[in-house]
Formats: C-alpha cells, structure tokens, sequence
C-alpha cells in the first residue's frame, strides 16, 4: 500500500493575503463610517438641546423667570444672571421640579452653552460638527442672552 500524504491546508502567505484584504475592507468601512457618526452627535446635541428646553419651561412655571441663578431647594430664590452649563444644571436640578439629570455634549471636553440676562428670555447653544448641517440655518445670530458667536462657523444657537 502506497500512502500519499498530503498536505492539507493554508500557508502562511495565503493567510497573509486573507488577512490584508480583510483589514483593507474595515479600514474603509470605518472611514465610511466618519461622516455618519459626525451627524449622529450633531442629531444627539440637537434633541439634547430640546430636553433641557423643556426642562427650562418646567422651571419657568414654577418659578415665573428662566434660570438666573443655582437653586439650593424647592423654591425660587430670585433671579441673577448666569451664563455656564454648570450653573444651569445646578439650578435645574436644585430646583425640586423632577429633574434628575442634564444632558452634557457627547464630545468629552465640550460643553452646551447657556445664557439668559433677564430671566425673561434664553439661549442654548452647541457646537456641531457639520458644517453644512441645515439645523444652522436656523440658528440664532450674533451675540444673544450673553452667548456670543451664535450662528458663526457651526455654533448652532435657539433662542426663546
């Protein structure tokens, strides 16, 4: 009896081969992919802007003015003028009226901007990432509430 034996599977450079190509394919995929979580985090500011909105109404019919100053329990301790995301959480939160939490910009080390100078009126605003975004053609213009720079480059600004 004559046995052959025979070598049954891949060598190393077909491997390779398999290998390179699959990476090619992934590394344009996720460079495909680019664009699209940029709108992503562009769509996520703009309804995270909505919530804190409604958030600022909630406030607004308890207290009869928008956010001006941090709230230390449940009552409307007057207005003063504050212009930072972190005092208008503060405010928010400290504020008894079921707000638990303030959404903060899914980019680490960028923050929403919050301004109102009379209580009467506010500005919200983010940074997208867009330029051409069609939310910025709606946006708020020029220096508003104390937030500057709304509606130049892709500062996206809604005032009320």
């Amino acid at each position: 009896m004559n046995r052959k034996s025979a070598n049954k599977g891949f060598t190393l450079i077909e491997i390779l081969i398999v290998v390179a190509i699959i990476a090619i394919l992934a590394s344009s995929v996720l460079v495909g992919f680019g664009p699209a979580q940029r709108q992503g985090r562009d769509a996520r500011r703009l309804t995270d802007l909505r919530q804190v909105q409604t958030a600022l109404e909630l406030y607004y019919a308890k207290c009869g003015y928008y956010p001006g100053n941090a709230q230390s329990g449940s009552t409307c301790t007057g207005f003063s003028v504050i212009n930072s995301w972190a005092s208008l959480q503060t405010a928010l939160v400290g504020s008894a009226i079921g707000i638990n939490q303030i959404p903060n910009d899914p980019t680490s080390g960028k923050n929403y901007v919050y301004g109102s100078a009379t209580g009467s009126g506010y500005v919200l605003g983010a940074d997208l990432e867009q330029t051409g975004n069609p939310a910025l053609q709606t946006s708020a213009q020029g220096t508003v509430e104390g937030v500057t720079g709304c509606g130049a480059g892709t500062r996206y600004c809604v005032q009320f």
